[in-house]
């Protein structure tokens, strides 16, 4: 299955975050699921990496396999957008992560479940 690791996550290790270092070392060493990242949430981090942090975020990232955006991502996610948004405050990009899992069979790691309501996307809160 696919495990898609969100953004909050990513940058809490870039922060130094211990909690978020444990975590993505022991699910870089879990072979059960492919590891994997939305083109928004990819963006996310490499739009605001530092040019001194590129090696150190190039590193990470290559060990997650990004999964594009195409129409039906971007048609699936404005109808969670729309219909999640007023109750639960989901953004654009938590929306496009929703349409990603749920078009590509996956589930999603965050820090936020409350912007992953959906009934047909798994959530775990990573930590």
């Amino acid at each position: 299955m696919n495990a898609f690791i969100d953004s909050n996550i990513l940058i809490d290790y870039f922060k130094g975050n211990i909690n978020a270092q444990i975590f993505l070392n022991t699910i870089f060493r879990d072979n059960k699921n492919v590891l994997c990242v939305g083109a928004i949430q990819r963006a996310e981090i490499v739009f605001f990496t530092r040019p001194n942090e590129e090696e150190a975020v190039s590193e990470v990232l290559s060990n997650l396999k990004c999964i594009d955006i195409n129409q039906a991502v971007v048609d699936l996610g404005a109808k969670i957008y729309k219909k999640w948004n007023p109750s639960h405050g989901i953004d654009i990009n938590d929306a496009i992560l929703a349409s990603t899992a749920e078009l590509n069979g996956g589930m999603i790691f965050t820090l936020n479940t409350k912007h992953f309501p959906m009934e047909n996307i798994i959530v775990n809160k990573a930590y």
